[in-house]
């Protein structure tokens, strides 16, 4: 396909502010919107200022901006009311972005049932918003609401909604899937029938109730769609928006089009990434092109060959979207996987070494009884530094015990008692907590900083614990603890049938890789 470019525009601070548990503060929007005019997105559409008056904030302060179009969102003007009159309209004006989008109905029975309109007056809503925007001088984008599934039950109601917009001055007609359920196909022969009809340029908006949002986008752009819309992490209503990231990826190195530069396309891992942070949700690894997951290679097979020709199992380099390839480690990595992991200790180890040879088996058997090393690299960096013989640990501990108790408040709290021993030193020191591990942790690392002060920048950020089934009645606790000292942060995994054991093997690790570092 020869090469070409399209319009990138960007929903993720109205669609995707929909999306359920989303919130952005103005200050948040603030910043996605510097790093998605940063990426390379043409147009942003920030918000609804009618009715989100709290977004006329946001236009205020992006105002200066030079780079991405701020674009304003609304409806066509009421049933009954001319554009002149209307609030919403006039919100958009008071927004004073160069451009603006607006969503009218496509589909005949949105238009009679759920408006209350006819079918007539419904496009003469359209053309008078349209054209009253035009005449002040606004770009106007037209969102043709519903398209697709209007096609389908009247497609020449629907393709005269995009004449009319198109006669009223829309510069861009965007056909939406606002439903989430057309098929690629049927998306492909809609945009190639109202590519017919209409000579503005096309847009498309998909929504992935049918998990074909992305799919769609692309069949659309094939069929003639220039202007692409989603979100960039597909946040949004329902099950969410086209992926905007996945898409901008798809479109540069499998189509061939000048989505961004080369330069700008390197930044989409750590953009996504960035915006996952400010709207405060965890990205699934699995996610196309950007996951932490999209380029890990857990099986023996899979990593001997990407070591052997990265082509063998990665279909794009993850550096040309600013991504790394991940081995992650386990039971069922082979030997050159680990031997990737461990070569940093120690380069002059082969995969037939006895030492990666041992490792191996000591991976199996401490994966056996329960522990998991794919999120915990620093406890396998520990594993493997004792298996090469070159780890002194840096304190024992002696004994424990945790009393646990119930407050008057009903609250649990703990005490926890620890002796430990640093060299022919010992060390006893007792602390309250919120919890059993809690407690020992605040003890341990109280005592161990007699001895070691630099522990004081240390802290736990995450306790994850997980019941696996174990043999018999017994269940096995697999227990991962994050930890941070303000500038690296780390995760370590224990396993055992006490929960208590498990948290202090985490524990245990997570402070001696701390001491190892410094």
């Amino acid at each position: 396909m020869a090469k070409k470019t399209v319009e990138l525009y960007d929903s993720t601070l109205r669609d995707g502010a929909q999306g359920e548990g989303i919130s952005f503060s103005t200050d948040d929007k603030l910043k996605i919107f510097s790093a998605l005019d940063s990426f390379g997105i043409d147009y942003i559409e920030a918000g609804n200022p009618f009715s989100n008056p709290k977004d006329l904030e946001f236009f205020k302060a992006i105002k200066a901006r030079r780079g991405a179009k701020a674009v304003a969102f609304g409806s066509t003007a009421r049933k009954g009311v001319k554009a002149c009159d209307d609030e919403n309209i006039a919100a958009l004006l008071k927004a004073q972005t160069s451009h603006v989008a607006i969503f009218g109905k496509a589909w005949d029975m949105q238009a009679t049932e759920i408006i209350g309109v006819s079918l007539e007056e419904n496009l003469a809503m359209i053309a008078d918003s349209i054209a009253y925007l035009k005449e002040r001088g606004r770009t106007v984008i037209f969102d043709a609401e519903h398209f697709f599934d209007g096609y389908k039950e009247n497609a020449e109601y629907s393709l005269e909604v995009l004449k009319t917009a198109q006669k009223a001055g829309a510069s861009v007609i965007c056909l939406c899937d606002t439903r989430g359920g057309s098929m690629p196909e049927e998306i492909s022969s809609a945009v190639k029938a109202a590519a017919k009809v209409i000579d503005v340029k096309l847009g498309i908006h998909c929504h992935d109730d049918c998990g074909c949002a992305v799919a769609g986008t692309l069949a659309a752009y094939r069929s003639g769609a220039e202007h692409i819309q989603g979100t960039f992490i597909g946040i949004g209503e329902r099950c969410g928006n086209a992926n905007l990231s996945t898409i901008i990826a798809d479109l540069q190195l499998k189509y061939n089009v000048s989505a961004v530069s080369p330069a700008q396309l390197k930044t989409l891992t750590d953009t996504a990434r960035y915006i996952a942070d400010v709207a405060n949700i965890r990205m699934p690894g699995t996610m196309p092109y950007i996951g932490g997951s999209a380029f890990a290679h857990k099986a023996g097979m899979h990593a001997d060959g990407v070591v052997k020709n990265p082509v063998s199992f990665e279909h794009i380099s993850p550096q040309s979207v600013g991504n790394e390839r991940r081995l992650p480690l386990s039971e069922v990595s082979g030997r050159a996987a680990i031997l990737a992991a461990i070569k940093r200790f120690d380069p002059t180890l082969s995969k037939n070494s006895p030492q990666t040879r041992a490792i191996a088996a000591k991976l199996k058997e401490l994966e056996q009884v329960g522990f998991q090393f794919e999120a915990a690299s620093a406890s396998f960096d520990m594993m493997v530094l004792r298996e090469l013989g070159r780890f002194t640990p840096h304190f024992e501990i002696d004994h424990y015990k945790v009393i646990s108790s119930q407050g008057k408040d009903g609250a649990e709290k703990a005490n926890a008692v620890i002796k430990i021993k640093v060299g022919d030193r010992y060390e006893i020191t007792a602390d309250e907590g919120d919890g059993p591990v809690n407690a020992i942790d605040k003890a341990l690392r109280k005592a161990l900083e007699v001895f070691y002060p630099q522990l004081s920048k240390m802290h736990l950020i995450d306790y994850k614990v997980r019941v696996i089934a174990g043999k018999d009645t017994a269940a096995v606790t697999r227990v991962l603890i994050d930890s941070s000292d303000g500038s690296d942060e780390w995760t370590t995994v224990g396993a055992s049938e006490d929960i208590i054991s498990a948290s202090v093997s985490a524990l245990t690790d997570s402070l001696e890789y701390m001491l190892l570092k410094e």
